[in-house]
């Protein structure tokens, strides 16, 4: 079957579950699909978050970088007004990328209002987690230490540096980032109440986790290890900084990317007037929203298609959304996870091998796949297409044997069937997944590149994720018509590149295999 075009020049690639999803891969399939006609993908832009998004595109691991850099034939690499990004970490991507023959800095353009996050966001942040645990006695919220919130943080409290301040005197730049020096550490201090221990062991702390994030970069001579030793930054009492080094170190770096820093909303205006398509690349998923999800398991920026428009800086238009989710579910943190399977279940176990943080390493919850989820992503906040990653690790392998289930309401003590997601979360604590079940499947499927040749089992197993997913999208109302259905567009069947399924049947076809 042919591929049903795009709705829009504007592609959103947003997640649908609570992150890892997948997205980055999406990006170079749009582009493949796109390739050789007028509305080939000339920008990937990144939306929202910052380093703490990680994305595998292409065999590549990426965190703050669109995971356009794999689609060498993108003329443009954005990073959006949503964003807050660290200029050493963009340096600490860029250039061994480049060493490998990727060519990101003559491609790169980073809007003048993206903020800056700096090395005192990521004490806050390290701070804001001990304090959880140690004031106020909860469980860490798993954090990446990347110092998104406490940048975010500056951003409402219109407190913040940009990166047009880069563009400015070293005077000005300087200026601000002392008071963000002051008002970090002595929040740090009296409000955290930090001991002085802890302060001096944050820069160890980061420091070790950086080292470890960036050991290629140091085998490859890229960088040396001094590079990402903060102890540099460290005052010569408790509760202060080595400011003239924090200052000389981010100016160096920010003001390094001159040339890189300009306008994103008029290039983005420019290439769609000429008839070339943009793909929104997103951070963490639709649960994770700040306003959609439940705090404190949240992150600090909007993550679903409206924020395309506020960070590319260009009016709201129709956009293409892209719902990309996996064929199970994973979680990290301490998030309510209704469907997570028992850490001792053969499935479990296999999955778990499979599943760890791009940007922390660390290890995911797994789950089935809650369709209830999907499905209020679909009903409140829309798409138009889905990518499902992941089917193939759903494969019958030594313990594992059984059925699969799939999530399709939720219910409480009383019995009371819930079939969208509470917006109490003490309600939501309570609540029961309801299953429905699916006889799995033997063979492999990695190999299979046509939806046909799926074994049957797989086969129904798709159509009922899909179904579930509208039957929750839509409950209530009647269905649209079948060509106003979202289209499971790309099925994956492995983590390379070539492990697409592309031929799945239109969606009003499909569900009659559910």
């Amino acid at each position: 079957m042919s591929l049903i075009p795009f709705s829009s020049q504007l592609i959103a690639d947003v997640g649908i579950s609570l992150g890892d999803e997948g997205k980055g891969r999406l990006i170079p399939e749009v582009a493949d699909e796109l390739r050789g006609t007028r509305a080939a993908v000339s920008v990937v832009l990144k939306v929202n978050g910052g380093a703490n998004s990680g994305h595998t595109a292409g065999g590549i691991k990426l965190n703050l970088l669109p995971a356009g850099v794999v689609v060498r034939d993108a003329a443009h690499l954005c990073i959006g007004a949503g964003v807050v990004a660290d200029p050493r970490k963009i340096w600490w991507e860029t250039k061994p990328l480049e060493l490998k023959g990727h060519a990101i800095l003559s491609r790169l353009l980073i809007d003048e209002r993206t903020m800056v996050s700096d090395f005192t966001h990521r004490l806050l942040d390290l701070a804001t987690e001990d304090y959880r645990v140690k004031v106020l006695g909860e469980e860490p919220r798993g954090s990446t230490g990347r110092g998104i919130t406490p940048a975010y943080l500056d951003e409402v409290g219109q407190q913040q540096i940009t990166f047009s301040d880069f563009l400015a005197g070293p005077n000005f730049f300087a200026r601000k980032l002392a008071q963000r020096a002051d008002r970090a550490l002595r929040t740090l201090q009296h409000v955290y109440r930090v001991s002085p221990e802890t302060f001096a062991g944050f820069f160890d702390q980061l420091s070790v986790a950086e080292k470890r994030a960036n050991t290629e970069a140091i085998e490859l001579g890229v960088f040396t290890a001094d590079e990402f030793d903060f102890a540099k930054f460290r005052g010569t009492a408790p509760f202060t900084l080595n400011l003239d080094a924090l200052t000389a170190t981010y100016w160096a770096a920010g003001t390094a990317l001159a040339k890189n820093i300009g306008e994103v909303r008029e290039l983005i205006l420019r290439e769609f007037q000429a008839g070339h398509t943009i793909i929104g690349e997103f951070g963490q998923a639709y649960w994770l929203d700040k306003r959609h999800g439940y705090s404190p398991n949240v992150t600090a920026s909007h993550t679903y298609t409206p924020e395309f428009f506020e960070s590319a800086g260009i009016p709201v238009q129709r956009i293409h959304t892209f719902g990309v989710a996996k064929a199970y579910d994973t979680k990290v943190g301490t998030h309510t996870f209704l469907t997570q399977i028992d850490d001792a279940h053969p499935l479990a176990i296999k999955l778990k091998q499979i599943e760890f943080g791009t940007s922390t390493g660390r290890q995911r919850m797994v789950g089935w796949f809650d369709a209830v989820e999907k499905g209020d992503a679909l009903r409140y906040g829309g798409f138009q297409d889905v990518m499902i990653n992941k089917s193939d690790a759903l494969t019958h392998h030594g313990e594992w044997h059984g059925d699969l289930l799939i999530c399709t309401s939720y219910q409480d003590a009383a019995g009371k069937i819930y079939h969208h997601v509470p917006r109490n979360e003490a309600v939501r604590k309570t609540l029961r997944p309801v299953y429905t079940q699916h006889p799995g499947w033997t063979e492999d499927i990695s190999l299979v590149r046509h939806f046909a040749d799926l074994p049957q089992n797989a086969q129904r197993y798709v159509a009922a994720m899909m179904k579930a997913t509208f039957d929750v999208a839509y409950e209530g109302t009647t269905w649209p018509s079948a060509e106003k259905l979202p289209n499971l567009r790309y099925l994956g069947v492995g983590p390379e590149p070539s492990q697409i399924i592309k031929d799945v049947p239109a969606t009003a076809d499909l569900v009659k295999l559910a």
